[in-house]
């Protein structure tokens, strides 16, 4: 069912408590290196201060352990840089709906930004049941937006707890732009996909990807399969694998996929394979099944890549999660470059392309190919759970449309 938008709500002189997904990667010494789920947040944070609201944001980063602050998952480099994209001063809170949260909120002019500190920080937010944490966060807010569409999958109480107990009270919640257009894109592709629909799949384990493909298997054309989960479906045709990452335990499953899954299932034919996990290591290209004792498979071979080029650019949709080799390490990146290049086609000739999130997305960032296509994902986890045809309890409590 279609959700209220943040575009519905009235903010002016209102404080709207906004759920957003700021764990952004930085490096050892603590700056960020790439602030695209900042900028994805911009558009709900910004319709909300333009006319006239005060935006407090709440976010997790990292994974503290829950027992108090920790400066290394600190959202201190996220406000800053929030400020910067935004042109304004962003005010960071020492905790998450406390004293000091509640006083800056109290002081916040209209047009303003607050950023709460990492809600991991309290062990309130994984129980998801913490009275005392929960009503500290419900005190700050005529109104809830859930724009943090990586989170979605999950019903800690930033995300379930907090938007249930305003809406109790009588108060909105409701879905920020990106979470809207997240899900617009995933549902329809899922429910209303433009034919032919080819799903992408890659990643290391065929475990972390079962109930996708099963359920991608029943609504695709075409299910490509890559990356190193690969390789266990070649154990379970009987190839020789080497010493690429297979799962030993799910050659059945593997082998049910194979026999269900028929000419949808699409695997590799060739293999980009090294003698060690490096860019100087002796390299083969070998047939699919044939990875030599002493070999792992980096990657695959240039025969798939130009077979699933060709399936992906005639695609009236695709969607795509995980690459298909070790993208980070050239040559070993060529046919995430390949697929990436038949995405980037399909969209041009008018198909729809979604990023799945998470390595995929990383991908397309590094390779330059973000721009050329329909959606990139912020949510790894969250849109393979979509893809497994899951609903979101923290999305279905929101406020009807």
């Amino acid at each position: 069912m279609a959700k209220k938008s943040v575009a519905a709500l009235d903010p002016a002189g209102k404080t709207i408590l906004v759920r957003v997904d700021f764990n952004v990667p930085q490096d050892d010494s603590g700056a960020i290196t790439d602030d695209r789920r900042i900028r994805m947040a911009l558009p709900t944070i910004r319709s909300i201060v333009d006319r006239g609201g005060k935006a407090i944001l709440m976010s997790h980063l990292g994974r503290p352990a829950g027992k108090g602050f920790e400066a290394e998952f600190s959202l201190a480099p996220v406000a800053t840089r929030l400020g910067e994209l935004l042109g304004t001063n962003v005010e960071l809170a020492s905790d998450t709906g406390g004293p000091d949260s509640h006083a800056k909120a109290q002081a916040l002019s209209a047009g303003g930004v607050l950023v709460l500190e990492n809600v991991r920080f309290n062990k309130g937010e994984k129980k998801g049941d913490d009275k005392a944490y929960v009503d500290g966060l419900v005190g700050l807010a005529d109104a809830y937006v859930n724009d943090a569409f990586g989170t979605c999958h999950r019903t800690e109480a930033s995300m379930h707890a907090v938007p249930a107990a305003l809406k109790a009270s009588g108060k909105p919640a409701v879905v920020g732009f990106l979470v809207e257009k997240e899900i617009q894109y995933l549902a329809d592709a899922i429910r209303r996909p433009r034919r032919p629909f080819v799903a992408i799949l890659g990643g290391k384990k065929v475990s972390d990807k079962i109930a996708v493909i099963k359920n991608l298997l029943s609504i695709c054309d075409h299910v490509l399969i890559g990356g190193a989960m690969a390789y266990t479906f070649s154990l379970a045709q009987g190839g020789k694998t080497g010493k690429s990452l297979v799962e030993p335990d799910k050659v059945e499953l593997a082998k049910e996929l194979i026999a269900t899954g028929g000419s949808k299932l699409v695997l590799p034919v060739d293999t980009h394979c090294a003698d060690d996990f490096s860019a100087t290591a002796n390299k083969q290209i070998v047939k699919a099944g044939q990875i030599p004792d002493g070999f792992e498979g980096l990657d695959i071979g240039p025969d798939t890549a130009a077979a699933y080029a060709a399936i992906i650019r005639s695609a009236g949709t695709v969607v795509w999660n995980g690459p298909m080799g070790v993208f980070e390490m050239p040559p070993f990146d060529a046919g995430t470059k390949a697929v990436a290049d038949a995405v980037a086609a399909a969209t041009a000739a008018g198909g729809v392309t979604i990023i799945g999130g998470g390595d995929s997305a990383a991908a397309v960032e590094q390779l330059g190919y973000a721009d050329r296509v329909s959606h990139v994902s912020t949510g790894g986890g969250a849109s393979l759970e979509m893809l497994e045809g899951k609903a979101f309890e923290t999305v279905a409590l929101l406020d009807e449309a």
